[in-house]
């Protein structure tokens, strides 16, 4: 977002558009383009359906199967070996927040990619937090089943 306020409304003095021409030079006009509010605010229900998915996913699906896991299937120790270090160090708490320090990494990431109108960083968190939690937990809930 180019206007200075948090709520997205610009005075009219402050709202340019910039373009280059065809000669390379910058040719400003005024306009709001740049002015929306970030899509979060535009589109609250999308914003938090992809992180309730992501949530339920990398959040609850993943760390609850690994838990199980790590409790319930003697001999058997994690495989990502940043996991198992804050594991060995902290506990299943290690694990927990480790797991919210990269939530809410994610979470900064989208939020900033909205403000910038950068679409590719605004969807690919939270989906690729979904995709990498199914993924995680589906093999979780197949090696308990085999165990």
């Amino acid at each position: 977002m180019v206007c200075g306020d948090s709520t997205g409304s610009c005075p009219p003095a402050t709202r340019q558009l910039q373009a280059r021409s065809a000669t390379g030079s910058v040719v400003s006009r005024p306009g709001d383009a740049d002015c929306r509010p970030p899509a979060y605010r535009r589109r609250t229900r999308e914003f938090y359906s992809l992180w309730i998915a992501a949530t339920t996913t990398y959040g609850v699906g993943d760390i609850v199967s690994t838990i199980a896991f790590l409790r319930y299937v003697p001999g058997v120790d994690e495989a990502n070996p940043l996991v198992a270090g804050a594991v060995d160090a902290f506990g299943l708490s290690g694990l927990v927040g480790l797991k919210i320090a990269v939530y809410l990494a994610m979470v900064w990431i989208s939020v900033q990619g909205a403000r910038e109108d950068d679409a590719y960083l605004y969807y690919f968190p939270p989906v690729l937090l979904t995709l990498v939690g199914a993924v995680l937990t589906a093999s979780n809930l197949r090696l308990l089943w085999l165990a």
